[in-house]
């Protein structure tokens, strides 16, 4: 049987790149095909030289191709874009500054895009993670929520908005900094968890030192100029407080909701109610509260409350909304925060349990407040 390039093209259809997620055949990857018998010969061309991702892409071809009837042997070469061709691949997938009404619109800081997810018709929800203080645990509540909502098939996304304190890259492991294709960044990933934090354009000991505005134009840019390409669920992991940062995303991110991590200890718990007020004040829905380092177990079985108890319970009886869930407080908490192991990543775990509960209940039973379409629904 003839091998025709028309069934090469077709079956490179399903093939994605990793990062972009979009066909290579629809990012216009595919540079040419040549048929030699029972041969086929592909180049692909990288959007950025030193693809890491490219054995990725090669695996996934030679999987769909392989299948075909009178293909015995593939070889895929590589090659890379031109400026104009990952201009026009960044056009394609993240919007064109100059469209107008009924073409792609522009995301992204520069030349005026507007933010994504707070526009009608997104489908992302979008939890800011706050505190009251900091050392109870919210970024690594972060963290362990958005692998477990991972883990549960659910497209994630994490903004590391501690500017002053990031720790979201360490805490998921990520070993690689973001791509960059014609200016447009492209979010590492780590247990199926895309993020970006001040982490990757700061050393880790070098201190953050802006004032107001800065800060917010750093914000505006993590939602705009990266590529987020419409996740299930962004977690925003907020600092701690009542500051510039949380009031700047309060505007960015009109539709967010925000759960509240506190420990049983009732002076954290006084502390993270203003946290909870603050929301009132810049209209951000308050929908739930996780209380971290509930208890420690024993090795004789018994539950000690180091932190006292109650106080999870009793702020969000106060806010009116649920107690999401009681996190423990375990060493492997703190030795997966320090090696880029989350203990979300293993549900058979005491903590891993929890957090996949934790998941369970913001995906199904923690409904958004707010419509995102807000179609009229006419009753006649």
């Amino acid at each position: 049987m003839t091998v025709t390039e028309d069934q090469i093209v077709n079956a490179l259809e399903p093939v994605q790149d990793p990062e972009l997620r979009r066909s290579i055949v629809e990012l216009g990857m595919v540079h040419n095909i040549g048929i030699d018998g029972s041969k086929v010969e592909v180049l692909i061309a990288l959007t950025i030289p030193g693809c890491p991702l490219k054995n990725e892409i090669k695996e996934s071809i030679d999987q769909v191709l392989y299948p075909i009837e009178g293909v015995t042997e593939v070889d895929v070469d590589f090659t890379v874009m031109s400026d104009e061709q990952r201009e026009s691949v960044r056009l394609m997938v993240h919007g064109d500054p100059q469209s107008t009404a009924g073409t792609n619109p522009a995301q992204g800081h520069a030349e005026g895009r507007e933010v994504p997810f707070g526009r009608s018709g997104s489908k992302t929800r979008v939890l800011l993670i706050a505190s009251g203080k900091g050392g109870v645990g919210k970024s690594s509540v972060t963290a362990n929520l958005a692998v477990a909502l991972a883990l549960r098939g659910r497209d994630v996304a994490v903004v590391d908005a501690d500017v002053w304190g990031f720790s979201i890259p360490r805490m998921l492991g990520v070993q690689a900094p973001p791509t960059v294709i014609d200016d447009m960044l492209i979010p590492p990933v780590a247990h199926g968890v895309r993020c970006i934090s001040m982490g990757f354009f700061a050393e880790e000991d070098q201190p953050v030192i802006w004032r107001g505005p800065m800060l917010h134009k750093a914000l505006e840019q993590f939602l705009t100029d990266v590529y987020w390409d419409d996740p299930d669920f962004l977690l925003v992991d907020l600092p701690p407080g009542t500051g510039d940062i949380s009031i700047s995303l309060a505007g960015f991110l009109p539709t967010a909701e925000m759960i509240v991590v506190t420990t049983p200890q009732p002076a954290a718990q006084k502390v993270a109610q203003r946290a909870a007020y603050m929301a009132e004040k810049v209209n951000v829905s308050v929908n739930g509260v996780v209380e971290n380092m509930s208890w420690f177990m024993g090795e004789d079985g018994t539950r000690y409350q180091l932190f006292g108890e109650g106080g999870g319970q009793e702020l969000a009886e106060q806010l009116g909304v649920p107690l999401l869930g009681r996190v423990p407080l375990v060493p492997a908490l703190r030795e997966g925060a320090d090696t880029g192991n989350p203990v979300a990543a293993d549900p058979s775990t005491e903590s891993g349990k929890v957090f996949e509960e934790l998941a369970r209940v913001v995906d199904e039973d923690l409904k958004p407040t707010r419509r995102s379409h807000p179609e009229l629904n006419l009753l006649g």
